[in-house]
């Protein structure tokens, strides 16, 4: 069953995860915002059916899917996150090789294969057609392109030799170093991608203003209170800024400058 309130993107320690849904949802109910469950959940339905549901209350998105998939939600801001990469609302994602390759850059991976968690993900797929654009020879660089379903497993993925190369979100990057370090051993960073809107927070099409200035106000506060500092802070999220779709174009822009250039896929 589809939920009107989850928070399904950085589920990485489900303890965490679930104590800022319960945060989120005092915020929410003292606010007089009905949010369903009266206990934490996770999507159960694919993320899309999730995130299409008309009567979703708040939820975490990719950038990349907002704008070629959820056309009609509305957007209702971002958090800000403290790890390594991120910058305000923005984020990067992380090339991620096995060790004997660390002394490697991106251009050395042509021919090469590549993991990636899914073709709509901004962080694990649409970031390297930016980044290989300029590398390209006749509109392809790599040799083929696995797909692992998740970043976690496109780590795995590249450990075990199933590809050569990852784009990996830096927030799971560094959640993952702090709850699963032991998943990353053998593997080391060799870049970074140019910075991009990170996850949007976003709410149904027919959610009232009065509705979405309540949603505002309670992330607001979720980032600001004492109460929940430790809350936040175990998730690495620092602030929140309200923001519309507008900033997300540039992921379009990216995605439109590799076609341009003869580049339809990884």
């Amino acid at each position: 069953m589809s939920e009107p309130l989850a928070l399904p993107m950085y589920a990485v320690n489900r303890r965490d995860t679930d104590a800022l849904w319960l945060a989120v949802q005092k915020l929410l109910v003292a606010r007089g915002v009905p949010v369903g469950s009266l206990k934490p959940v996770l999507p159960q339905e694919a993320l899309v059916t999730h995130w299409q549901n008309p009567q979703l209350i708040l939820s975490q998105t990719c950038g990349y899917p907002l704008m070629t998939q959820l056309l009609d939600v509305q957007v209702v801001g971002c958090f800000h996150y403290t790890a390594p990469g991120c910058e305000n609302i923005s984020y990067r994602s992380v090339l991620v090789v096995r060790e004997e390759d660390k002394l490697r850059t991106l251009g050395d991976f042509r021919g090469r294969p590549v993991v990636c968690n899914s073709t709509d993900s901004q962080s694990g797929y649409n970031v390297l057609m930016k980044m290989v654009t300029p590398l390209a020879v006749n509109g392809r660089f790599f040799s083929r392109v696995a797909l692992s379903g998740s970043h976690r497993q496109s780590l795995y993925d590249v450990n075990r030799g199933e590809g050569d190369i990852a784009a990996i979100d830096c927030v799971t990057w560094a959640l993952l170093q702090r709850h699963e370090p032991a998943l990353l051993e053998g593997l080391a960073i060799i870049d970074q991608s140019p910075l991009a809107p990170g996850l949007p927070l976003i709410t149904a099409a027919k959610t009232s203003s009065d509705t979405l200035a309540a949603l505002r106000e309670a992330l607001h506060t979720l980032v600001s209170a004492s109460e929940y500092r430790e809350i936040c802070a175990a998730l690495l999220i620092g602030g929140f800024s309200e923001v519309t779709r507008e900033p997300y174009s540039l992921l379009l822009d990216w995605r439109k400058a590799a076609q341009t250039a003869g580049i339809t896929r990884l």
